[in-house]
């Protein structure tokens, strides 16, 4: 009897050892549709069965049982962290058990940049070329309203980041930028909100600090002096039009502001720190007046003919 319990036991053993077998075997294989290259998210509170299943669905295991088998038997049910996670190369079942453990997603930062000047479509249209699955039209939703106050700047986001993630970071870093020019816009003794709203006026009129410095100086002037300030940018961000015409200068909007005195509703883009710095501290000068040539160059007048002279040489060449 003995020998037999003793044989029995050798082949419950060789029968356990030839499963294990099979199973590291078979876990050591990969699936011929694995994701490569894309982002799988592991749902939370799905249960064990659940995140198997979804794994199986996208094709990152072969076998639901399988998984669930090796997470149990070697790191406890309950130690899979939900989350995004990137496969940029072919991975078997340990390999991807270990990430799923251990929480390692594999997400890479993504670099986005946003240009001086960018208007909140410019930059939902940026960061959906960038960030293939961000939601454009939802962060349009939200960031309309903060036209001219989120910062332009180099960012990192990872492919996972929300259209809510990316308008707080725009924003907080405006926050925090301005606290550059703070001092500079309580020595103007202009409104905030009116320093913003001029900066974006700036950054889309002018290249140069000098510039726009000059020409802030000019529209503050003009403002003050209850001169209309005649924009081409607020006719553009208006229109949608690269070019303006006559017929836009009739359109009856709170942007245009040829047909109305005073600064436009709102911010026409999202200005940067120079543009902002502009805004605060306008150089002043003589002139009411001034154009950009095919070049760029800016060009200067004091009085409404010295304006049309330059408008003759720099333009109609």
């Amino acid at each position: 009897m003995e020998n037999q319990s003793t044989q029995f036991s050798l082949k419950l053993g060789g029968i356990f050892l030839l499963v294990l077998f099979i199973m590291i075997t078979i876990a050591a294989f990969v699936p011929k549709q694995f994701p490569v290259g894309t982002v799988v998210r592991v749902p939370k509170s799905a249960g064990l069965s659940g995140i198997a299943a979804a794994l199986f669905n996208k094709h990152v295991i072969s076998s639901p049982f399988l998984f669930k088998a090796v997470v149990v038997s070697f790191h406890g049910q309950g130690k899979i962290v939900a989350g995004d996670y990137a496969f940029d190369e072919p991975e078997n079942l340990w390999t991807v058990v270990r990430r799923l453990t251990q929480g390692e997603q594999g997400l890479k930062p993504i670099k986005v940049t946003i240009p001086e000047g960018a208007t909140v479509e410019d930059v939902g249209w940026i960061l959906l070329k960038r960030i293939p699955k961000f939601d454009a039209p939802y962060f349009l939703k939200i960031a309309k309203k903060s036209e001219g106050y989120l910062f332009p700047d180099t960012y990192n986001f990872y492919p996972n980041t929300t259209a809510d993630e990316v308008y707080d970071a725009l924003r907080k870093n405006f926050t925090k930028k301005y606290q550059e020019i703070a001092f500079d816009v309580s020595l103007s003794r202009r409104k905030p909100e009116d320093i913003v709203i001029m900066a974006s006026l700036l950054e889309r009129e002018a290249r140069t600090l000098e510039d726009r410095a000059v020409i802030s100086g000019i529209l503050w002037k003009r403002l003050d002096e209850g001169m209309p300030l005649q924009v081409d940018a607020t006719l553009v961000y208006l229109t949608g039009d690269a070019y303006t015409s006559i017929a836009d200068t009739k359109i009856d909007s709170p942007y245009n502001t040829y047909k109305n005195k005073g600064l436009p509703i709102g911010p026409i883009a999202n200005p940067g720190i120079d543009a902002l710095r502009a805004a605060a501290q306008p150089v002043k000068t003589p002139y009411y007046y001034y154009l950009s040539d095919k070049k760029g160059e800016m060009h200067y007048a004091s009085t409404f003919a010295g304006h049309q002279v330059n408008r003759e040489k720099y333009l109609r060449k």
